[in-house]
């Protein structure tokens, strides 16, 4: 299973999980949505990404 998550709402954009891995990696980006904007605007550069602490 895999899915596609929006950064800004934290919404599933495609794909499926079951409901508790949906809240895991809300959560996720909820505690790193300012570093997954910030590294989507540089990919969207062209720029080279920074890396962001995985979910545990």
């Amino acid at each position: 299973m895999n899915a596609v998550f929006g950064i800004e709402e934290g919404e599933i954009l495609a794909g499926e999980l079951p409901k508790a891995k949906v809240r895991l990696v809300q959560a996720w980006i909820e505690l790193h949505r300012d570093e997954l904007i910030a590294d989507w605007k540089l990919a969207m550069e062209g720029t080279p990404v920074f890396p962001v602490e995985p979910l545990k």
